[in-house]
């Protein structure tokens, strides 16, 4: 009986220790639509268009599961894919031009950055550009 006791005690302290450190929780990680949001503050969307030229996707974005955003400055291009959830920044993303433009249905192969592995790929749906706001209107 003792030993039983003994185990009990154990385990009923380590429950009591698990349960102490729920106060200590890290901060939740801020979703993907959150980051595209802070993204896109400020900014208008404007009429998607099929295809953005080789200047337009210099700076690349990775929003996990959501969005892949082409561009800074005063206009960035949103392109949601086809299969978002895919989209994962750990990847490395490898694509394959055919001529100047990336354009709407090109892939876009994903590649594991540890293990060096393909892990799928996505394809692009339309890019929609997104300009700073006039602030002299307002």
């Amino acid at each position: 009986m003792t030993k039983f006791a003994a185990k009990l005690g154990l385990a009923l302290a380590g429950a009591a220790l698990l349960a102490g450190t729920g106060a200590v929780q890290a901060k939740p990680r801020e979703t993907g639509e959150a980051r595209l949001a802070k993204i896109l503050d400020g900014r208008v969307a404007g009429t998607p268009v099929s295809c953005i030229s080789q200047s337009d996707r210099d700076d690349l974005q990775i929003i996990d599961k959501t969005a892949l955003v082409y561009g800074s400055g005063r206009t960035v291009y949103v392109n949601r894919t086809q299969n978002p959830n895919d989209i994962d920044s750990d990847d490395i993303l490898v694509t394959r031009l055919h001529g100047s433009q990336l354009c709407k249905l090109d892939t876009v192969r994903l590649r594991d950055r540890n293990a060096n592995m393909s892990t799928g790929f996505l394809m692009l749906g339309d890019f929609v550009p997104y300009r700073r706001a006039d602030t002299a209107h307002r």
